[in-house]
């Protein structure tokens, strides 16, 4: 910092954290040329056109060699998020080579491909399915996106590569590479815009704030999860549920209480409305109400609630879900139970975590699991603890 002050460049690896922080210090974007150093490749990245960025993006996933661990790592709160104004109407802009030529049958390839690829990742963690989605974004939809077609077909296509490209920065989510994600997600609601998808553009907003949630940053989850339902307003009551557990979430984090237990009991008051779960976005129901009213209560204090409220959701859990939120919730319940004194519980409930652990590739499970030894430090003298702790390191990734 000395020398930047005294008139020399940071190292540009070290120039993205120096930006971070004077945005989080000021509380807005701070650019590279406000803080006088040269355009920066990801600047260059976000400028560039919707499909040359997203290859751009899905290439460096392809080769590890090319990844900068440094930016795809970095999270940040100032993020400019662009406005519906600003990405719709962008299938205009879009380069049409006149010598391809797509129809319905290649959207529904790519729809399916994705969920196959969101099967992968709820079932074995994303630092697996990520290469493989980032490889169908560069070599199959990217061509498609820039292939000739119907104006209705164009649409399908940018709506479903809008939520692969979603897909994919929820992955670099699970993998810890934050950085990255925000990349995806703001290419993700440029397609959504292209298309005219309102849907898939809430559901990204959404997905932002859950990132920076996790993250513990609430302010910022707010934002996003307020734009999220803003822009998802119209939508059913199951919807209104997904948008809603989000904002009680993202409110409690910012420790705006009432706003939390309003928006809780709008997220109830929707789950009760929904008929079914049945082809609806994002399957909201009440074993989801139940996590989220938990994440309410542990951000507002209350650890013995949110305790008993993970306890309903596991209840209400049934096989339809993925085996990944179990685990990341299992290790949640845990942790609490940790907290409270519950110790031979705590234990019990990391055991069936370590159980099923070696078969999810998933960088905040592992995360979760190397904290365990840690957190049992204090107990080696209890022969359960010591048993529990020694199993983490065993598994625990070097």
């Amino acid at each position: 910092m000395h020398q930047w002050l005294n008139g020399h460049l940071p190292k540009e690896s070290a120039r993205p954290l120096i930006l971070e922080a004077l945005s989080r210090r000021f509380n807005r974007p701070i650019t590279s040329s406000e803080a006088g150093f040269p355009p920066s490749p990801e600047q260059a990245k976000q400028s560039a056109g919707t499909v040359d960025g997203l290859l751009d993006l899905g290439r460096e996933d392809m080769d590890p060699s090319r990844r900068s661990v440094l930016g795809a790592g970095l999270f940040s709160v100032a993020l400019t998020i662009p406005g519906w104004r600003d990405v719709v109407g962008r299938i205009d802009a879009i380069r049409i080579d006149p010598q391809r030529r797509i129809g319905q049958p290649e959207v529904q390839a790519v729809t399916a491909m994705t969920e196959r690829l969101s099967d992968l990742d709820d079932d074995f963690g994303g630092r697996y399915a990520r290469p493989m989605a980032a490889a169908f974004l560069v070599n199959t939809v990217a061509p498609y996106l820039n292939a000739n077609s119907s104006s209705e077909t164009r649409k399908s296509m940018l709506s479903a590569a809008s939520f692969l490209c979603y897909l994919t920065g929820w992955m670099a989510v699970d993998e810890g590479a934050h950085g990255r994600a925000q990349q995806y997600y703001l290419k993700s609601l440029e397609l959504a815009g292209a298309s005219g998808d309102h849907m898939t553009y809430g559901h990204v907003l959404r997905g932002m704030s859950v990132q920076a949630a996790n993250l513990g940053h609430g302010t910022p989850a707010v934002r996003l999860a307020n734009a999220a339902a803003e822009a998802s307003r119209d939508s059913s009551p199951r919807i209104r549920a997904f948008m809603a557990g989000q904002q009680a979430h993202s409110y409690a984090l910012a420790g705006e209480k009432t706003h939390a237990l309003n928006s809780l009991r709008e997220t109830e008051r929707a789950v009760n409305q929904a008929e079914s779960q049945l082809g609806t976005f994002g399957g909201f129901r009440s074993a989801t109400l139940a996590y989220s009213t938990s994440e309410v209560r542990y951000a507002s204090g209350d650890t013995k609630g949110s305790i008993e409220s993970l306890h309903d959701h596991f209840r209400l859990r049934d096989s339809t879900d993925m085996q990944r939120s179990k685990l990341i919730f299992s290790s949640l319940l845990a942790e609490r139970q940790l907290q409270v004194g519950h110790l031979e519980a705590a234990c019990a409930t990391w055991n069936t975590v370590l159980e099923e652990y070696p078969a999810i590739h998933s960088g905040r499970i592992d995360g979760q699991v190397a904290r365990i030894a840690s957190l049992l430090s204090s107990y080696r003298s209890n022969p359960v603890a010591r048993q529990t702790s020694e199993r983490s390191r065993e598994l625990c990734p070097k």
